[in-house]
């Protein structure tokens, strides 16, 4: 019995990422991308609360490393941490604040979803009338038009340019 109590802990099958917004931590499958990690822990958020632009793994001392939405999340080893960035963080250049810039106010689109607290956005689709058929149709006729005027243009022009010859 004391020889289980004292074999290593199997590394986790999970990763942790703090949403500095709310200060939740959300755990996520080894592998998840970023993008879905993301949109799932921007869903969750309060109205008021400002949304993550991206996913970073930190170590104090270190250099960060962000995540794109379609890089998968890993764990970097000991003392490193996945946390969110907030449109807060950075300025319009994507350069972290407090380093000389003006900050500046950004706008980032929402993630919209079906489920969640958030109600999804519903973009409307154009719908095909009969007017919007009947556009179409009228401009290839407009172009077949055009078309059969410039070729009798183009076939009778050397009866024009002799016309104009004998005409001087």
């Amino acid at each position: 019995m004391a020889e289980a109590e004292s074999a290593p802990h199997p590394p986790p099958t999970f990763l942790e990422v703090k949403c500095k917004s709310s200060g939740k931590t959300r755990r996520f499958a080894i592998g998840t991308d970023a993008g879905f990690a993301l949109s799932l822990i921007n869903r969750r958020l309060e109205t008021d609360k400002p949304l993550a632009l991206h996913i970073e793994a930190f170590k104090e001392g270190e250099e960060p490393i962000a995540f794109g939405p379609n890089s998968a999340l890993v764990d970097y080893g000991h003392g490193w941490k996945l946390q969110t960035v907030m449109e807060l963080d950075f300025d319009y250049a994507g350069v972290p604040k407090g380093e000389g810039f003006r900050p500046v106010t950004t706008r980032v689109s929402t993630v919209t979803s079906t489920g969640g607290s958030r109600p999804a956005k519903r973009v409307s689709k154009p719908e095909i009338s009969f007017l919007y058929i009947g556009r179409i149709i009228i401009a290839f006729i407009l172009i077949f038009v055009l078309g059969a005027i410039f070729t009798l243009a183009l076939e009778n022009l050397p009866r024009l340019i002799l016309y104009i010859k004998s005409a001087m």
